[in-house]
């Protein structure tokens, strides 16, 4: 009894590794276009006048492919089992990300890296799942914390990777992903999925997220939550040389370097909201918490004027910091719903909320042309704030919440009633 004990604790725990490498791999994949944005651009013949449009463009692309790829793969997950998806994600955005390293022009850029996109939004969700099923209620908030923290240490490797050829960058990636690849023979299935598997019960049916307005509503606030942090990363930092410009910088802020502390941030933040939502046994208080946080962080960007370089990279560690509860939310959408919808749900959930950039810069572009960079960087930073406040406030807490059942047309219920 021991030695199995043993053994299954050994399982659980590559489990864990595995997901987090896994995640380490998708950031560094998901950041390395905004670390290497400007010297890819300018490469392939983009003029100075154009770099943030165009670039604006290719990283657009991308998150439209995240979302379509958030549907794909979550269903495949409720369909036909999480590891499967870790498999054809990984091994899609991978050959991504090799030919992204031989494009020549602004048109196959673009196009691959929606490919490379559609990739990309399997890995996440799959991986929170597996952990999220397989651990305990108790330690499910560790376990997810750790493929977090971990996790994001793959934009500080694009960051550094990024310091040199771009190409390699993008041929990094590609081994990087084979390499898993190998390693993510040795996982294993969820067992609620196993129990799920072969019953009548309608699986990934993302149908089921819509015909119902109580499941419609908790969705879209799980989304909505998450808005701020990707307005973070994907405006406030990798325009950065811009927002430098409009503050009075002397020199170029450089997006690159305001990413890896950003994400060094993210990790440190991960920690700590993984903690104070375990000493709270409150996740709705800690998103609560970071949330205020975050809009204090963003302002105190916003307001530095004549930023130098030191004081960009103290202000992306603490809005890092801030912005530190992607392991908590995409957690609290994972613990929301029923295991035969429950890959569906947190796949896209993260994915939609990447993918979230594309409306929010267009909005942001928009004040831009009316305000200015400052303001209108204020602006959208209330908005988001305000819309996320008031779509956690319709979420009902997790933490602790016993996961094994699943969802019908009328009330959940446990699988030992599934047929």
């Amino acid at each position: 009894m021991t030695d199995n004990a043993d053994k299954l604790t050994k399982n659980v725990i590559f489990l864990v590794l595995v997901a987090a490498l896994g995640y380490f791999v998708d950031i560094y994949d998901l950041v390395v276009f905004s670390v290497i944005r400007i010297k890819s651009l300018h490469d392939l013949g983009v003029a100075d006048a154009d770099m943030r449009t165009t670039g604006a463009f290719v990283l657009n692309m991308q998150m439209a492919g995240l979302l379509v790829g958030g549907i794909i793969w979550g269903i495949i997950g409720d369909k036909y089992g999480r590891i499967k998806v870790l498999f054809g994600s990984i091994l899609m955005y991978s050959l991504a990300n090799f030919a992204n390293g031989l494009v020549h022009d602004i048109t196959w850029y673009a196009i691959v890296r929606v490919i490379a996109g559609i990739g990309l939004a399997g890995e996440l969700g799959a991986g929170i799942t597996l952990v999220s099923e397989t651990l305990s209620k108790e330690k499910r908030g560790y376990g997810t914390m750790i493929v977090a923290v971990i996790g994001l240490f793959g934009a500080v490797a694009a960051a550094q990777v990024g310091k040199h050829d771009w190409r390699t960058a993008y041929f990094v990636g590609g081994g990087l992903g084979i390499a898993l690849l190998l390693l993510r023979m040795g996982t294993f299935e969820s067992g609620m999925f196993k129990n799920v598997e072969k019953s009548k019960i309608s699986k990934g049916n993302i149908l089921m997220l819509f015909n119902n307005w109580g499941r419609f509503t908790k969705y879209l606030c799980c989304i909505l939550i998450g808005a701020p942090l990707w307005y973070v990363v994907g405006i406030l930092v990798t325009q950065s040389p811009e927002f430098g410009k409009a503050l009075g910088a002397k020199e170029v802020l450089s997006p690159g370097t305001g990413i890896m502390y950003t994400y060094i941030g993210i990790a440190v933040g991960d920690v700590a909201a993984g903690l104070f939502a375990q000493f709270t046994k409150s996740r709705r208080l800690t998103m609560l918490v970071f949330l205020l946080m975050t809009l204090v962080s963003t302002f105190c960007y916003l307001g530095s004027t004549g930023i130098t370089t030191e004081k960009f990279i103290a202000l992306c560690f603490f809005m890092g910091c801030t912005v530190g509860y992607w392991a908590t939310f995409v957690t609290i959408a994972s613990e929301q719903f029923g295991t035969n919808i429950r890959s569906t749900v947190t796949t896209t959930v993260p994915n939609f909320v990447r993918g979230a950039l594309i409306p929010i810069s267009a909005g942001f572009n928009v004040l831009v042309i009316h305000y200015g960079m400052i303001k209108s960087g204020y602006i959208m930073m209330v908005v988001l704030t305000v819309i996320s406040l008031i779509a956690l406030s319709r979420l009902k807490e997790s933490f602790g919440k016993d996961l094994n059942y699943v969802e019908t047309d009328g009330e959940p219920v446990g699988h030992a009633n599934v047929a």
